[in-house]
């Protein structure tokens, strides 16, 4: 354990240094520090697209899933490679062109000030839940490695989080998000070409999962298993290409780099849609009893089962490289969340505020005021991380689908369905927010999996199944009633009475108007560039002394190719940086 925890130490040290380092470029205005001024680059927007939609849940509670059920928990990430795909089609550079800081001035540009002080509050709380998940799966998985108390380990790693979302607004999460793209990338592809080996290679892998690989155990009718998949494609969409998560692509720094960013985005979640789960898969058939191991977690003990790979098939120090990734995708979901959060409340809640008592403030005082939201956003998520794991009930993947097709459906469709259907009454948006929420409870309390299959003559359902039919009902219930309900508000709009109209056409030219940047740009590319040059070529270094560890030979030859294969990419991005400034 002495090298895991010296793997993490320097990890955090690493991730502290890229707070510090980008402070400076954050420091200028309040544009830079919610979105770096609209100045990345394609590759930057990219990686913390994918690590936003990544977070810890996907190493335990998708790797549980998938250890338990086979192929099926695939259906969600290939949905998040296919909304990526229509970001890289429709959505992305629009998002950009909105001409906007945080994502509640795109509302209030389509729906309307109203609207946009709702939305505020709202999705300000829902990200309090979100992040809270996020942030409880890494505690549960941290106080197993460590055996550790659950509560202690939230606290210590929500505070960490703190210190670079408020320290380097976008651009410190932005650069930490690229540079632990590559530490998951690592940790993935490692062990997932360990676990072909162990386990005898793809064929062997499918032919020996327990139930059978594509179907999985405790599934009698494999239609709903096709359902779920089909479902899944549609809520994707909703849950990542709305309003509300277009900040990933604000911080691009024209129309081009926000598609390219989607692009990238989009094939690494399909590439990694399959190399993150051949470790649980193949686990299923080396360690058909990992769960037991931890046992004191109930019904999450499953969601541990990454860490029993990890700890009998993987040479001595992947346990910590593979906390290390945990850590990267948590606190970059975590750190988007407490930034954007303070976008929102600064420009969408606080200015409002003074401008409505004509009083106004200077940028840098705002600057402060975001760093102190942000602060005290993190505490909100530490809360609510702390309520979750508590509720010793659910599994990880169950509640992460609870919050996601209950809560999070409800708000998104509106502001997916704006950036479409454009005349719709001031109250279209909180409107179906409420049927969204009722359909939600419909779906839990009265017209539940078990209730709807019975009216075929359907008795029988395992509790695969009906957690899977209750899914699939509130998808569809979303799909055609509350995304129905948006549609049919258009019926009654009046142009007479649209307070907001001209804006609205403003925004709607916007959105097709491509953002172009000119030469001023050049040298914020080449700060980009070298900074993270320099703290990519940092850690290469940092896992090349990994094979100084006693291993097996295989084990140390694995960690100098992942060294090399990371300084390479370093060198690439030092060299650009020089190439640019010549």
């Amino acid at each position: 354990m002495f090298y895991d925890y010296l793997v993490i130490g320097l990890y955090f040290t690493l991730i502290l240094a890229i707070g510090v380092v980008f402070s400076r470029m954050a420091s200028k205005s309040t544009s830079d520090y919610f979105r770096g001024g609209g100045k990345m680059l394609w590759w930057m927007v990219g990686s913390t697209a994918f690590m936003a939609q990544f977070s810890a849940v996907t190493f335990t509670g998708a790797a549980g899933k998938a250890f338990a059920d086979g192929f099926a928990i695939s259906a969600v990430y290939f949905g998040n490679t296919f909304a990526f795909f229509c970001g890289w089609a429709f959505f992305s550079q629009r998002f950009r062109q909105m001409r906007v800081d945080t994502p509640t001035e795109g509302i209030k540009r389509r729906f309307g000030p109203q609207n946009e002080t709702f939305f505020s509050w709202a999705l300000i709380v829902f990200s309090f839940l979100n992040a809270g998940v996020w942030l409880n799966a890494l505690g549960v998985f941290t106080s197993a490695v460590f055996d550790a108390d659950i509560s202690l380990t939230i606290i210590a790693i929500g505070f960490t989080v703190l210190f670079v979302s408020v320290l380097s607004g976008a651009w410190g999460v932005v650069a930490s998000d690229f540079v632990q793209t590559l530490v998951v990338a690592v940790v993935s592809i490692a062990c997932a070409v360990v676990a072909l080996v162990k386990v005898g290679g793809p064929i062997e892998l499918v032919n020996n999962f327990p139930g059978g690989f594509f179907i999985g155990p405790n599934m009698n009718y494999p239609l709903i298993l096709i359902g779920t998949f089909i479902f899944f494609l549609p809520k994707q969409i909703i849950t990542m290409m709305n309003l509300h998560d277009s900040f990933r692509f604000l911080n691009a720094k024209d129309s081009i780099n926000a598609r390219k960013a989607a692009l990238l985005a989009m094939t690494l979640m399909g590439f990694g849609t399959i190399i993150w789960f051949i470790p649980p898969w193949a686990a299923a058939t080396l360690y058909p009893d990992a769960p037991a191991d931890y046992a004191q977690l109930g019904n999450k003990a499953g969601d541990a089962v990454y860490l029993v790979f990890a700890r009998n098939a993987m040479p001595i120090g992947t346990v910590g490289l593979l906390m290390a990734g945990l850590f990267a995708a948590s606190m970059s979901s975590m750190d988007s969340a407490l930034n954007k959060n303070a976008g929102i409340f600064v420009r969408s809640i606080y200015q409002p505020f003074l401008a409505k008592r004509n009083k106004q403030t200077e940028d840098k005082k705002l600057l402060r005021l975001s760093q102190i939201v942000s602060f005290i956003s993190g505490l909100g998520v530490i809360v609510a991380a702390l309520y979750f794991a508590s509720l010793k009930e659910l599994s990880l993947f169950e509640l992460m689908m609870s919050v996601s097709t209950m809560i999070q459906m409800p708000m998104m469709i509106p502001l997916l369905l704006g950036v479409i259907i454009k005349k719709t009454p001031q109250w279209a948006p909180w409107a179906t927010i409420a049927v969204g929420l009722v359909v939600s409870w419909l779906v839990a309390n009265v017209i539940t999996g078990e209730v709807f299959v019975s009216m075929f003559g359907i008795e029988s359902l395992t509790k695969r199944e009906i957690i899977d039919m209750n899914i699939i009902l509130t998808i569809a219930g979303h799909v055609f009633v509350t995304g129905g309900f948006f549609w049919a508000t258009s019926l009654f709009y009046k142009e007479s009475k649209d307070k907001n109209k001209v804006e609205t056409e403003r925004f709607f030219e916007d959105l097709e108007t491509p953002i172009i940047t000119d030469n001023k740009q050049d040298a914020v590319d080449q700060q980009q560039r070298r900074k993270l040059g320099n703290m990519v070529m940092v850690m290469s270094i940092g896992i090349l002394l990994m094979a100084l560890i006693p291993n097996p030979n295989w084990g140390k030859a694995m960690f100098v190719i992942c060294a090399l294969i990371i300084s390479g990419i370093g060198f690439l991005l030092k060299k650009s940086a020089i190439n640019k400034s010549s």
